[in-house]
């Protein structure tokens, strides 16, 4: 009788599953199946490391990782360099080379302590400049405004 009820939880389970699957859009069913790849792959790998297999798993890390990376991107928003597409309410929007940045405003913007090594302001400008860049989908606005710290700290010298 245990299962009689187990196996009809089951089946009205998957028909409402269905249903949902019916009505969701797209972009929906495509981020559901990607969370179930991820999640997929982390089981693999957990399994795969529980039965001694470590080589494998590494492997099906190496597989899986960008999958499981961009997945957890995605649900952490926060987590990422200020807003994408405008400057936060209220903020002005100096023109690139006009000056106005204070150097500790300008420290504040690339995440540094003051008096940080000129190797520092261009490896922090380098790592925020590969999320906030335009051509990957960042603002304009940030962009400028890591190009402008960068210019009042380094003094508008730039060496490769």
């Amino acid at each position: 009788m245990l299962w009689l009820i187990f196996g009809g939880a089951v089946l009205v389970a998957f028909l409402g599953g269905l249903r949902a699957f019916e009505r969701a859009n797209v972009a929906t069913i495509k981020s559901f199946l990607a969370w179930l790849a991820a999640l997929g792959g982390l089981s693999l790998m957990l399994l795969l490391v529980l039965t001694g297999r470590e080589g494998i798993a590494i492997g099906a890390g190496v597989l899986f990782g960008p999958l499981i990376w961009e997945r957890w991107r995605a649900a952490h928003p926060e987590l990422r360099f200020g807003p994408r597409t405008a400057p936060p309410p209220g903020a002005s929007s100096p023109p690139p080379g006009a000056g106005s940045m204070s150097r500790d405003e300008a420290y504040q913007v690339l995440g540094l302590a003051p008096g940080a090594s000129t190797a520092a302001i261009r490896a922090a400008h380098r790592r925020l400049m590969r999320t906030a860049h335009p051509d990957v989908g960042g603002s304009d606005w940030i962009a400028a405004r890591l190009n402008q710290a960068r210019d009042t700290l380094l003094g508008g010298t730039r060496r490769r």
